[in-house]
């Protein structure tokens, strides 16, 4: 069982929302880099980085982090993974750092996005932003930036699908067989 909770047009409302947050809380663009996490992050990252750039008139640096080899489970999950890699073509120093993420569920995805972004140097700032906080964390990592917050039961997840990737902008609540 599928049940749509955002459309486009949502799911654009609260780009816009987290865009002028971001905007806000950091004086503008001047220092803003942009890190989307394999695979629909990096899509929501682009859109973010595409809306500030017309808004400020600034080219945002975005890059993209795969998180494969520092998640905690991965030898629990497949014998061998398989990393797309990291992608950050700009120096990370002194910037601040917006990383962009689909859904938040227990921190232990956004911790490994960090432990990557730290790889490349010491920015001024990491902070958060998620399409969806859907709660259940498990490490104390909460988001600056929340698309919309969704109340999951344990028998169900939520989906996010990009037009980049999917074909379509929505975001799904799905029920576990």
């Amino acid at each position: 069982m599928k049940k749509v909770i955002m459309d486009g047009a949502a799911i654009s409302r609260s780009i816009d929302r987290i865009v002028h947050q971001i905007l806000e809380n950091n004086d503008g663009a001047d220092n803003i880099a942009i890190v989307g996490i394999l695979a629909r992050g990096i899509d929501l990252a682009h859109g973010i980085a595409r809306q500030i750039e017309t808004l400020e008139n600034v080219k945002i640096p975005v890059g993209c982090v795969d998180i494969t080899l520092y998640r905690d489970d991965f030898r629990e999950l497949v014998d061998i993974p398989d990393a797309k890699g990291s992608d950050i073509q700009f120096d990370i120093k002194g910037k601040d750092i917006i990383l962009v993420d689909d859904v938040i569920y227990t921190g232990r995805t956004i911790r490994s996005a960090i432990d990557v972004v730290l790889d490349f140097g010491r920015p001024k700032s990491i902070q958060l932003a998620v399409l969806i906080d859907r709660g259940g964390r498990e490490l104390p990592i909460q988001p600056d930036y929340i698309g919309r917050k969704v109340d999951v039961r344990p028998d169900e997840y939520v989906q996010v699908l990009t037009k980049e990737t999917d074909g379509v902008d929505e975001v799904i609540l799905v029920k576990r067989k």
